[in-house]
C-alpha cells in the first residue's frame, strides 16, 4: 500500500464524523457536513486514482465534484420551499 492509498483511507475516516453531523444536527447544518463530505469523497478518489494508476476513478471523482454541487444546490431550494 502506498502514500496515496493511505492519504485516501484518512480522507474516507475523517467522513464519518461528518455522518454523526449530518443526522445529528439542523437540516441546513447537515447539508453543510454532506458538502464537505462530498468534496472529501472526490479528492479520495482522486488519491485513489493516483494510487492505483486507473483513469476511471479520476473520472468519478470529477463528475462527483461536479454533481455534489448541483445536488446540493437543489436540495437547498427544495429546504426553503418547506420552511
Amino acid at each position: 500500500m502506498n502514500g496515496w492509498l493511505w492519504a485516501a483511507t484518512g480522507l474516507v475516516v475523517l467522513m464519518v464524523p461528518l455522518l454523526g453531523v449530518a443526522v445529528a444536527r439542523r437540516p441546513l447544518e447537515g447539508v453543510i457536513a454532506l458538502q464537505v463530505a462530498g468534496t472529501l469523497a472526490a479528492v479520495a478518489l482522486l488519491l485513489l486514482a493516483e494510487g492505483t494508476n486507473r483513469q476511471a476513478f479520476a473520472d468519478l471523482a470529477l463528475a462527483l465534484g461536479v454533481l455534489g454541487q448541483v445536488g446540493t444546490l437543489v436540495f437547498l431550494r427544495f429546504l426553503e420551499g418547506a420552511r
